[in-house]
């Protein structure tokens, strides 16, 4: 091949001819690669291959690294390929067309390329050796590679000689089906017979294992998948085929029988998960009731309460229920109510476990009520809230036992109402469950369905009413709930006697020997005829000692629940009833009402707002009428005691002066009712209670004043007549106008004063006085005392209840339009009834009820005053008495003779111990004011009845005139440790005129009258003034013992001497 085309090497070096230029030509050139058939680089111009110096100085450190790597022969034939690339890159092309190459190294034209054509056999040559090269290194390679091929050679025409004998036998196969067999018929009649056969053995070992798949799901909880399984089975019992087999006879009946109980159990996990029977429903009612209010050691702080709506926001109720094996599902208790009602639904059960549910909800909530009154009550021994002594709740309790009474009570009704408020919760989902199922189904508005959630609602009116009124009223005729006849009763509201000792579980021992052997023999029975039904389960595993006990309590509460359900009084009561209960029990049960608004359905038939109207009819129809007897009853004890009227030993509590007992109990029961009344929804008739009772009191008080004030007499028919006292101070008339304007009077006026002596001396001379008008008891001084501070204290503590209100609800006056609405919202503080002295305590009113109010204030005040004005009188009419009696001759004659006067009149000692006594009194109970306005004056009346009345003690002589200034001057030692300043020195004078006789009657009148006509004279000081008519009488009083004389001459002597005297009296006095 070499010497194909002739001719020899130009240069003799095999690489070219002698005219390339070194460098032009690389073997190592990047552009060469281990791909034959790669494309090579467009070269325009072809270069000849540089010398063989320049090629291994132009590459790479990479490129070296590379080549040492690699054998001789592929160094050679990579620089052949390199070679040829450069040189002749047509050669490598893809569609390279050799003709073409080879025409133009046959044209010896200038265009040819002939003289390239050593070139050309030169790089033949060399490609040559390089292939040699290779076979000779690769040789083994190659000679195993030709084993090789002929064995896959081999293979493919094995292959291609078993598929024509395929090929063969499928043309042969063909042909014989085609062709008809009697025989082939026959065979696949029979294995279509013996496939139905192993079908049915099938099914037949599927429903074997159908009642322990059914009561393994039952056991596990998962009762769609029992649900599932049973409808299967009793789908494949229906099928005609197995009709003939009558060994599934009994298969069909246990069948039949599981499904009425699957349902059983059904409706018994939804009993128990809605009415919080199960221990997984436990910690949602106790973080409900912790959230709200209640405590119990037993809460765990730990577990996060999650609100509702949350809950109801993350269920996905548009999709069916489905289970997860991997976890319990009673863990969640609104999942599992789903999943039970999913189940029910599939079972085709649903409506009637809804009115299964309707007639079971009043007695579960019941045993709901019951349970957690006997919870409550081992809570709270009944000695630490004290005993019911008094039967009919009319007690005002302390801050102590408020406190006690206030546990007791928000602990019953936090912990129910967090029953109650997770009850309500179950039942939403359960209403919501079915309402999903009814939209997915398409089954429309069944309201058959729905409707179970306004019955939960009217059942937890009936047992809050019930509550209340347990807890509030004391007569259990006042308010009744009976939802039923009771048992034994007959149409005609009689009692069958013969059904009256019925047979009842709540009498029966349920530990009795033959109790517990009847039990589990049941047990054994229900446990072979319904698989499930009475099998342990997780819940039971889980359930502690205390679930335990529960389900105990909760068992007997259920079997006595109808049995109690309508007597009365059926519920235990932990506290004693009473109204002031009233405000412990709204505010949680406010609270409750109003979470209870976020669980009503929003579609239901029932409106949200109007959740409390029951709470209005309550109070109007039963709180109302009982408070009414109750604030009676409770005023009549005050009234009635024996000791109201008695002063309060512990008085300095809350007064300054001593008050009546029954005044502040009478308070402390008004001051209980306003505080109870800021609690509850402000009804201008409870406000009008307590006003009727304070007019009631007032008139009580008035009735004591006057039995105190009145005079004994033996005629019982005649109407009793007033100390005269009393008479001066409430009738009307000069001296009672003239001691109020005195009393009202900024200091005591003096002319006022002399006004009133004036009057008191006038009216007491017109009428005599008796000792029957005056008050000889010092007891009744104390109780008028004890009257005036009583009412004046009561007057001020009960003007700071004055509270003037914007509500006017009056429920007393059913023709007022009622378009207001109670604020019930604003009263959800439970602090307010459990805070006794926390903030001021007021009487709500409005303008109209207000008006009453300060008319009954305006009450306490006058007879207060008429009471004081009675004290002050009282003082003055026994001192005109005493006087009388002691200036009377009848009793003191004052014509002694030669007898020695040691010592003053009895009357007058006695009118002395009188004032002492009557002093301390009063300043005992009244203040320094009223203390100053009873003594002011009593100087200035004794001075002025002595001397106005000194007729009275005629005749008188020397000795007489003696021990009238005797007692002129006992009574003035004593009254200066009365009445400050006194003085009765007017009266000493005016009998010192006497004992200097008539003349110097006379001649103390001239000089009188020449002091007044002296021009800038002093005027005569009073106690030496006397007026005509006082000096006339005392002339008289001069001869009143000669007149007295049996001799006719001597009167008549006396007689002309005192005309004489009187005659001269006038002429120097007629002006004055």
């Amino acid at each position: 091949m070499s010497n194909r085309y002739g001719g020899s090497y130009r240069n003799g070096n095999g690489y070219g001819s002698s005219s390339r230029q070194d460098g032009e030509y690389d073997p190592y050139g990047d552009g060469y690669g281990s791909d034959r058939y790669g494309t090579p680089p467009q070269r325009l111009n072809p270069r000849r291959p540089p010398p063989e110096s320049s090629r291994t100085d132009f590459s790479s450190t990479t490129s070296r690294s590379r080549r040492r790597a690699e054998t001789n022969a592929e160094k050679q034939i990579s620089q052949v390929l390199e070679l040829i690339k450069t040189e002749w890159p047509a050669m490598v092309q893809n569609d390279s067309i050799p003709v073409s190459l080879a025409l133009q190294l046959l044209d010896n034209s200038s265009v040819g390329r002939a003289h390239e054509y050593r070139d050309f056999k030169k790089t033949h040559q060399y490609l040559q050796d390089s292939l040699k090269n290779i076979v000779h290194e690769h040789h083994q390679g190659f000679n195993s590679s030709i084993g090789t091929f002929h064995k896959i050679q081999g293979s493919i025409q094995a292959s291609q000689k078993r598929v024509r004998t395929l090929k063969e036998s499928l043309v042969a196969s063909r042909t014989s089906l085609c062709a008809t067999d009697p025989e082939l018929k026959k065979l696949y009649k029979s294995s279509q017979m013996y496939d139905d056969v192993l079908q049915t053995l099938n099914e037949l070992e599927d429903l074997r294992t159908v009642p322990d798949q059914l009561e393994a799901r039952i056991s596990e909880k998962r009762f769609l998948t029992a649900v599932e399984v049973l409808q299967n089975a009793l789908r494949k019992l229906r099928k005609p085929e197995l009709d003939d087999i009558g060994a599934l006879g009994d298969l069909r009946g246990y069948l039949a029988n599981q499904e009425t109980a699957l349902m059983d159990i059904l409706v018994e996990e939804l009993h128990e998960h809605l009415y919080l029977k199960s221990p997984y429903c436990q910690e949602r009612w106790q973080n409900l009731a912790k959230n709200q209010g209640a405590y119990s050691e037993s809460y765990n702080d730990s577990v996060v309460w999650t609100p509702f709506h949350l809950v109801l926001d993350t269920m996905d109720l548009e999709h069916p229920v489905t289970e997860d094996p991997a976890k319990n599902p009673e863990a969640d208790t609104f999942y599992y109510i789903s999943l039970v009602v999913e189940s029910l639904n599939k079972l085709g059960r649903l409506e009637s476990v809804v009115d299964t549910l309707k007639q079971r909800l009043p007695v579960e909530l019941f045993s709901i009520v019951n349970e957690t009154i006997n919870e409550v009550d081992l809570r709270h021994p009944s000695s630490l809230r004290g005993g019911s002594g008094n039967a009919q709740g009319l007690h005002i309790y302390g801050n102590r036992e408020t406190q006690m009474r206030a546990d007791v009570i928000y602990d019953l009704l936090w912990t129910l109402y967090g029953k109650f408020e997770a009850i309500a919760e179950g039942h939403r989902v359960f209403h919501e469950a079915i309402k999903a199922l009814i939209r997915r189904e398409g089954a429309g508005n069944n309201s058959s369905l729905l409707g179970s959630f306004k019955e939960l609602w009217n059942l937890y009116q009936n047992e809050i009413r019930s509550l209340l009124h347990n807890y509030v009223t004391t007569d259990a005729d006042v308010y009744q709930f009976n939802l039923s006849p009771r048992p034994g009763a007959m149409v005609n509201g009689g009692k069958d006697t013969s059904r009256e000792h019925l047979f009842k579980f709540s009498e029966a021992d349920p530990k009795s020997v033959e109790m517990v052997t009847e039990y589990e023999a049941l047990d054994g029975i229900i446990r072979t005829a319904v698989p499930g039904l009475t099998s342990g389960s997780r819940k039971a595993q889980h359930s502690d000692k205390k679930s335990a006990a529960s389900k105990e309590s909760r068992k007997s509460t259920y079997t006595g629940a109808f049995d109690n359900r309508n007597a009365p009084g059926s519920y235990k009561s932990l506290v004693e009833p009473s109204v002031f209960n009233m405000s412990l029990l709204l505010p949680p049960t406010l609270v409750f009402l109003q979470r209870l608004k976020s669980i009503v359905p929003p579609g239901s038939d029932m409106a949200a707002s109007t959740l409390t109207s029951f709470l209005d009819n309550f109070l109007v129809n039963v709180f109302q009428p009982q408070l009414d007897e109750t604030l009676s009853k409770l005023s009549d004890n005050v009234f009635g005691e024996a000791d109201s009227f008695q002063q309060d030993p512990d008085w300095s509590v809350v007064a300054r002066r001593p008050v009546f007992k029954g005044t502040t109990a009478f308070f402390a029961v008004v001051t209980a009712f306003c505080r109870m009344l800021g609690t509850i929804p402000h009804d201008q008739a409870l406000s009008s209670l307590i006003i009727s009772q304070m007019a009631r009191y007032y008139e009580r008080c008035l009735a004591w004043f006057k039995s105190l004030v009145s005079k004994a007499q033996e005629a019982s028919a005649a109407p009793q007549s007033l100390r005269y006292s009393a008479e001066l101070a409430i009738g009307d008339g000069d001296i009672q106008e003239t001691i109020k304007k005195l009393w009202t009077s900024d200091t005591l006026d003096g002319g006022l004063i002399e006004k009133e002596v004036g009057l008191l001396i006038m009216q007491a001379n017109q009428r005599s006085l008796e000792p029957n008008d005056i008050i000889q008891d010092r007891d009744i001084i104390s109780s008028l005392c004890l009257l005036y501070t009583s009412m004046k204290w009561l007057s001020v503590r009960v003007a700071g209840l004055r509270h003037i209100t914007r509500f006017d609800t009056d429920s007393s006056q059913p023709t007022l339009p009622k378009n207001q609405k109670r604020r019930w919202t604003l009263l959800n503080d439970p602090s307010k009834a459990n805070s006794e002295h926390q903030g001021p305590v007021y009487l709500p009113m409005t303008q109209e009820t207000v008006q009453s109010f300060d008319n009954i204030l305006s009450s306490y005040e006058d007879f207060a005053g008429s009471v004081l004005l009675t004290l002050h009188m009282e003082i003055r009419c026994r001192i005109v008495q005493s006087l009388g009696v002691a200036l009377s001759p009848r009793t003191a004659p004052y014509v002694l003779g030669d007898q020695e006067i040691k010592e003053p009149d009895p009357e007058i000692l006695l009118l002395n111990s009188e004032l002492v006594a009557y002093d301390e009194t009063i300043v005992r109970f009244l203040r320094d004011r009223e203390t100053a306005f009873v003594r002011t004056g009593l100087g200035l009346l004794i001075n002025s009845y002595l001397v106005s009345n000194a007729l009275a003690t005629q005749p008188m002589d020397m000795r007489g005139c003696e021990r009238m200034q005797l007692n002129i001057l006992v009574l003035q030692q004593n009254l200066k440790n009365i009445e400050s300043g006194v003085d009765l020195a007017r009266a000493a004078n005016y009998f010192g005129l006497f004992q200097e006789g008539p003349d110097s009657i006379v001649e103390k009148a001239k000089r009188d009258k020449e002091h007044e006509a002296e021009e800038g004279g002093a005027p005569l000081p009073r106690a030496e003034k006397f007026t005509y008519d006082e000096l006339k009488a005392l002339i008289e009083l001069c001869y009143s013992e000669q007149l007295a004389d049996p001799e006719r001459g001597v009167a008549a002597a006396a007689k002309r001497q005192m005309g004489e005297k009187a005659l001269t009296l006038s002429e120097y006095m007629w002006q004055s």
